[in-house]
């Protein structure tokens, strides 16, 4: 089946094209190797028009609920491979190679690493990038968090919510996050924010044990943790695009209407350069490129 539209990532910006377009009455397939993206492994959303707090999985369930009632085939396969020339487009997964009109490119981002000693070794042993994926396990206990934007402040404040004690650690002297998140985050006694630190290495024996970190002065501290959470932000999910896409630090440069240099390609969400990447931003992309493939296959189609 050659299908309309397709569809590679399940994130908001992916979901959301594919709504767009199965309600303009085209055949949409949706690849997507974990459903909602990002927003699946968020601890809380709280800036969504329409709701004043929902948790991320629950948000990446409702998505991929509408998707699929409007018409969408969501299939939890990744691409893996592109062959977007010619009229025709071929992507190919672990699974299958599937072929469209039309593709949309929504492979958003991945967490970044800090690439410091012990966090691979530790990775699933108190190194977590999923405070609503991993936070239960460290119920009671003591835990960092590595960042200073909205994700961070958002997961130390979750894990405040189970943990005896929280350390939010940052490398500047001020957090970059939303002054409403910050301000609940000052207002819960068992969070403590360290500024101007940089994490060193993570120790420990079978598990965490503790993080390194160096002070601003260059002298060292070793925090006693059971776990650490690491929210420094993310690398957009364009290694796998072909040549004939160029990009700039791994984002795609593009329009709002997302349309690409490569016919019948288009591009949205956190794969697409933009001023701001917030959720609401990804499914304005996403109804944004649903629209272009709309108008491309109705200026060709014969």
């Amino acid at each position: 089946m050659v299908y309309d539209v397709l569809v590679a990532g399940g994130g908001p910006a992916g979901l959301t094209a594919a709504i767009y377009a199965a309600r303009a009455g085209l055949s949409v397939l949706v690849l997507g190797g974990v459903p909602g993206g990002q927003v699946a492994t968020a601890s809380a959303v709280e800036n969504y028009p329409g709701f004043v707090g929902i948790a991320g999985p629950d948000l990446a369930e409702k998505l991929l609920k509408h998707a699929r009632s409007a018409g969408a085939k969501v299939l939890l396969e990744e691409a893996e491979s592109f062959d977007l020339d010619g009229p025709v487009k071929a992507v190919k997964t672990a699974q299958d190679t599937y072929r469209s009109k039309t593709v949309i490119l929504a492979q958003g981002s991945r967490r970044r690493k800090l690439n410091i000693p012990g966090e691979e070794q530790f990775a699933g042993r108190g190194v977590s990038y999923c405070a609503a994926c991993d936070g239960n396990f460290f119920r009671g206990k003591t835990v960092a968090v590595v960042g200073g934007g909205d994700t961070a402040v958002s997961d130390a404040i979750a894990l405040a919510g189970l943990c005896r004690a929280v350390y939010l650690l940052h490398r500047r002297d001020v957090l970059r996050a939303q002054y409403s998140l910050v301000r609940q985050a000052h207002a819960l006694p068992n969070l403590k924010m360290i500024f101007s630190v940089s994490p060193v290495r993570i120790e420990g024996g079978q598990k965490v044990e503790r993080i390194v970190l160096r002070r601003a002065g260059g002298s060292e501290l070793a925090l006693p943790v059971d776990g650490v959470f690491v929210a420094i932000g993310v690398i957009p999910n364009s290694q796998r695009l072909p040549p004939s896409l160029p990009t700039d630090g791994g984002y795609l440069e593009a329009p709002e209407s997302g349309v690409t240099p490569v016919p019948g390609v288009f591009v949205a969400g956190d794969l697409r350069r933009k001023a701001l990447y917030q959720i609401v931003t990804a499914v304005a992309d996403g109804a944004n490129a649903a629209d272009s493939a709309r108008r491309f296959l109705d200026a060709t189609r014969v």
